[in-house]
């Protein structure tokens, strides 16, 4: 599973980075977790406003910091998918 959370570095980017981590430890699931801060490769993957975060190449929510909640639903699709 590919994780790249995308943003700046800001207290919301790291908030996104800290609650995905927990969860993958959480649900036991191995990831591969890439903190994206530059913004050319940020236009490129289409990102419009950070934090954003996608799994497994689908945006999965962009311009707020998702729930754990919301977060280990969307690693528990990707890891039956």
């Amino acid at each position: 599973m590919e994780i790249r959370i995308y943003g700046p570095g800001c207290y919301r980017c790291t908030e996104l980075e800290k609650r995905t981590i927990n969860v993958l430890a959480r649900l036991n699931l191995a990831a591969d977790v890439e903190k994206v801060s530059d913004l050319n490769r940020m236009t490129e993957a289409g990102i419009m406003a950070t934090p954003a975060l996608t799994i497994n190449g689908e945006l999965k929510c962009s311009g707020r910091v998702a729930s754990e909640a919301e977060i280990a639903a969307w690693l528990k699709e990707a890891a039956q998918g």
